[in-house]
């Protein structure tokens, strides 16, 4: 017990978690306006963007984070000069969370589109009989209902993506609290165990809010048929 107070002091964790949080959060608002955007081009009635949405998915879920993350600093930042911000902290956590939404869109939109099956075919029907556009049945009619049936499968998106925003540090985001991690190991190996608790603890302390809050809302939005 007095190694894990001894390190609480030495070490502002709270503090990584905090930065590992605020990944979370902008990347989560920022890929579900991209996973909103693409599962619309995924039904949508024109074919070439039909392709292009279905491209965007199977390129981003069958690539490894890891390697986003990389790109995102060596070739987003040093080969083609993207920058957010001159001080290189906000930078580069600008750069984590653009790889992170890039990512976890993909997932948001097959989430979604998992909830489009569970409206029936005859809402969109009985919307085109009153003459609405696609982009209105889709807007109006379409993903109220399919968001309803997505809250499961959307937060578990969302507890994937608070996980991996540990890769962070793959983007120098040197603040998070696996890059704490390692630098607690490297400078106190006899308590290996100890680290590895407060880690675990904290992101299962972390993940189950959400997971509760999932389960609530799933119960209550579900659609009675």
């Amino acid at each position: 017990m007095s190694t894990i107070i001894e390190l609480f002091t030495d070490y502002d964790i709270p503090a990584a978690f905090w930065v590992n949080i605020q990944l979370t959060l902008w990347s989560a608002l920022f890929s579900l306006i991209l996973g909103i955007i693409l599962v619309i081009m995924r039904i949508s009635p024109i074919s070439s963007l039909r392709a292009v949405g279905r491209g965007y998915v199977e390129f981003f879920q069958n690539m490894p984070l890891t390697i986003i993350m990389v790109f995102m600093v060596l070739g987003a930042f040093a080969q083609l000069k993207i920058s957010f911000s001159p001080e290189f902290s906000v930078n580069f956590f600008w750069l984590a969370v653009t790889g992170l939404s890039l990512y976890t869109a993909a997932f948001v939109c097959e989430s979604l589109r998992s909830g489009i099956n569970t409206v029936p075919l005859g809402q969109a029907e009985a919307a085109r009989a009153l003459g609405l556009s696609f982009f209105q049945s889709a807007s109006q009619i379409i993903l109220p209902q399919a968001f309803r049936g997505s809250v499961a499968p959307l937060g578990n998106t969302f507890i994937a993506l608070l996980k991996n925003s540990t890769v962070a540090a793959a983007a120098s985001v040197a603040s998070e609290s696996s890059s704490l991690m390692s630098e607690m190991i490297e400078f106190h190996a006899n308590a290996i165990v100890a680290i590895f608790l407060i880690f675990a603890l904290g992101y299962v302390i972390l993940v189950l809010p959400i997971g509760a809050l999932t389960t609530y809302l799933s119960n209550k939005l579900a659609v009675r048929r």
